[in-house]
């Protein structure tokens, strides 16, 4: 059920509280947390004053709560989410690369009828050719020379030319290749609950939402621009099927760097 906006906003009022009566009791000051965390003072302000409306995106105020907490000790379980984390709403999430069982099914039909049909030109012009060989019909040749041909070759003739047996033989097929199969230029899996943003090479918005534990995202070479990852030591990015470091793009358990055409990963400009 969802808390109320008054709930909601006490909730946040009591969060900052306690937050901002452990950092005074660390000897901590705003500008120290900041420069720790990697979080604008602004954020941090923002957090101990239980207003999320002028701090980060709503999407990753939960995790910017989580990481400030386990700076100042304060055990996670009893830190309450604040209004605007506790409001989000995950989006309904379509895969890109879905294909309907149908198809998926047509598609393997299809590729037994190609390899089907290549069977057969391949096999009837050999069997057509090796026909004599099953059905007997080539003749073995006598080794004894007619009398003809004795009586020609007294006179001084030359012998008649005799007819050749040909027999047919059959070539080794080619055996056949197995498709080599393509890693994703760039693939998304998850390990953990994680909101992601999703722009492509236009700056357009193509996918955003909450991914959860299991889940994996593939994309192709040059549909992706720029990433955004919430509670991103639970997500790996691969290149190539190769793992990538992205301890230089993270602050704060949130992720960010663009994809250029080849794949390789960068941090965004501020």
């Amino acid at each position: 059920m969802m808390p109320s906006n008054q709930d909601a906003q006490a909730r946040g009022r009591e969060c900052g509280e306690r937050l901002r009566t452990a950092r005074e009791a660390a000897g901590l000051s705003i500008a120290d947390v900041s420069a720790r965390l990697r979080i604008p003072e602004r954020v941090i302000q923002s957090l101990e004053a239980g207003d999320a409306s002028h701090a980060d995106a709503p999407v990753f105020v939960r995790g910017q709560l989580r990481s400030y907490a386990r700076l100042l000790g304060v055990r996670l379980d009893d830190v309450p989410e604040a209004s605007a984390a506790s409001q989000i709403q995950p989006t309904r999430i379509v895969p890109m690369t879905y294909t309907p069982p149908l198809q998926r099914f047509a598609d393997k039909l299809m590729g037994r009828m190609v390899y089907i049909v290549i069977t057969a030109l391949i096999a009837v012009p050999v069997w057509m050719a090796t026909r004599g060989h099953i059905d007997g019909s080539i003749q073995s040749a006598s080794l004894e020379m007619p009398t003809d041909a004795v009586l020609a070759a007294r006179d001084g003739e030359a012998l008649p030319e005799r007819p050749r047996a040909i027999a047919a033989s059959m070539a080794s097929l080619p055996a056949r290749q197995q498709p080599v199969r393509q890693e994703p230029a760039l693939s998304l899996r998850f390990s953990d609950e994680s909101w992601v943003e999703i722009f492509d090479r236009d700056g357009q918005r193509v996918e955003q939402g909450l991914f959860k534990a299991g889940d994996r995202r593939d994309f192709e070479a040059g549909t992706v621009g720029r990433v955004v990852l919430g509670n991103a030591r639970t997500v790996e990015v691969l290149r190539g099927g190769h793992v990538q470091d992205l301890s230089a793009y993270r602050r704060a358990d949130v992720a960010r760097f663009t994809v250029s055409s080849d794949g390789s990963l960068a941090p965004i400009a501020e």
